[in-house]
């Protein structure tokens, strides 16, 4: 009687055990799920861009872990005097190298059309690596640090332009270029907040453990890499361009040759090379030969990254030394940063919502907007001021890139739209370098910082809002992205 029981089903204590279980895992598999319905929505599964939005999820969180591990180190467990001397230090010993390094990763990455799922994975493995390496000199902080930090970056960097070159190769049917990016930048964003107060908790465990979880994060991202579709892979039709032209002439792909017209075009070289003349070579567009607004956006978008970068380095120390009214340094810094990370979302969600047209008017609009908002910083100092030129900022810088990389979907030929992403890619994050440089040599003066400020947008406005409204006018032969 008592085995035919055993076997009517399972008894109240497995039932109660499995109901728990399924308790338990049902926050985490329901998460997942949404995440996975949410990043595969519109087509982006099929074509792959999900996954790619899922790997740069990925990313964001493993280069924030990391973050979290630096800036303790490096920033907040010395006084204000021999931080900046250790930030100095780690610019010199990083960021110098990095802007000998940042012109090759453009051109280095062209030559690995058919492996760039590797090269993703393999940034993502040696950033793994890396902060292994890291973990036992995060606490003493010791010079072996700073090489392991600038191959870090360097990584990063080299994922980032990899990341910009592979998303035209997974865009969805009906599915704008200035969208994809929102998307992508906006799981980057979120797995950021995410990812730096997990960070901070581990980083009360031991300064080791951010290091730790970057590790692990970056290794799952390894594999993520791989699952990418193969068409990433893929390098047909493309051809490599060049940032500017140096000779300042236009070169433009030739138009393709009829039987007739080719065999007049080998009359012509065999002519050229009987009278002993080497044909002209066939160069490749460069991104200002392809029209006056990539070129131009790109000037704004330099200024904006310099803003970036130079405000990051010169509000760290102002607020560590000078912190708002009734508010830690840390508590300061946090307010800022928030207001940076909720104008970026913002300026990415608007973006995906206006669709990018006329891109060339919304970079001179948010251009100028960034620049007012500076001055009254300037003139205006105060608590208020300074988190809103954070915010300011981050909507402008992101909603500005958005509209470069829809200029450059619309005008850029597409066998050379890849490079182009890589290119302009490089230059902007060389931007940031030199506005990082500038904010950790200036004197902790707020009035001066923010002038400083203001001067970089006003640079970037006198070089480049005239030419963009002017190729506005004109329009484009290009069709408008919708």
């Amino acid at each position: 009687m008592t085995a035919a029981r055993s076997h009517d089903g399972p008894g109240p204590l497995r039932r109660a055990g499995r109901a728990t279980g399924r308790a338990l895992r049902s926050p985490f598999t329901g998460t997942a799920r949404g995440i996975r319905k949410a990043t595969h929505a519109h087509g982006a599964g099929e074509s792959g861009l999900g996954k790619l939005i899922e790997l740069h999820a990925v990313n964001g969180a493993g280069d924030v872990m990391i973050t979290v591990a630096l800036a303790s180190t490096v920033f907040f467990s010395v006084p204000t005097d021999e931080a900046r001397g250790r930030v100095a230090l780690y610019l010199a010993i990083t960021m110098a190298p990095f802007t000998l390094l940042a012109p090759v990763i453009g051109p280095l990455l062209d030559r690995l059309p058919h492996g760039r799922r590797a090269a993703m994975a393999g940034a993502m493995l040696a950033r793994a690596l890396l902060a292994i390496t890291m973990s036992g000199a995060v606490a003493t902080g010791g010079l072996e640090l700073y090489p392991a930090a600038l191959g870090v970056l360097v990584s990063s960097k080299a994922y980032g332009v990899v990341r910009s070159a592979v998303v035209p190769r997974l865009l969805p049917p009906k599915f704008s270029l200035v969208k994809a990016n929102s998307r992508v930048t906006l799981a980057g964003l979120l797995a950021t907040g995410v990812a730096a107060p997990i960070g901070a908790g581990l980083q009360t465990i031991g300064s080791a453990w951010p290091l730790y979880g970057a590790c692990v994060i970056f290794i799952a991202g390894t594999f993520l890499a791989f699952t990418l579709p193969h068409k990433v892979d893929s390098a047909k039709g493309e051809r490599r361009a060049r940032l500017i032209d140096p000779h300042g002439e236009e070169a433009v792909p030739p138009p393709a040759l009829k039987p007739r017209g080719l065999r007049k075009d080998r009359l012509r070289k065999d002519g050229l090379r009987r009278n002993g003349e080497k044909p002209a070579k066939e160069r490749p567009p460069g991104l200002r030969s392809v029209g006056g607004s990539v070129f131009h956006g790109l000037q704004a978008n330099a200024s904006h990254r310099a803003l970036s970068g130079f405000l990051i380095f010169f509000l760290a120390f102002l607020l560590r030394e000078h912190p708002m009214a009734g508010q830690s340094a840390a508590v300061s810094l946090a307010i800022v940063g928030v207001s940076a990370g909720v104008g970026n979302a913002c300026g990415t969600a608007v973006g995906a919502w206006l669709r990018a047209r006329g891109p060339e008017v919304i970079i001179a609009t948010v251009l100028g907007l960034a620049l007012g908002t500076a001055v009254l910083a300037a003139v205006f100092f105060s608590t208020a001021a300074v988190a809103a030129l954070g915010a300011v900022a981050g909507f402008t810088q992101a909603l500005s890139k958005l509209s470069l990389d829809a200029m450059i979907q619309r005008d850029v030929p597409e066998e050379v739209r890849t490079s182009a992403f890589a290119r302009s890619e490089t230059l902007l994050q060389m931007a940031w370098v030199v506005g990082g440089g500038i904010g950790i040599a200036l004197p902790l003066n707020a009035v001066l910082g923010m002038s400083v400020a203001a001067g970089i947008l006003a640079l970037g406005a006198a070089t480049s809002v005239r030419g963009l409204l002017g190729a506005a006018r004109r329009g484009t032969p290009h069709p408008r992205v919708a």
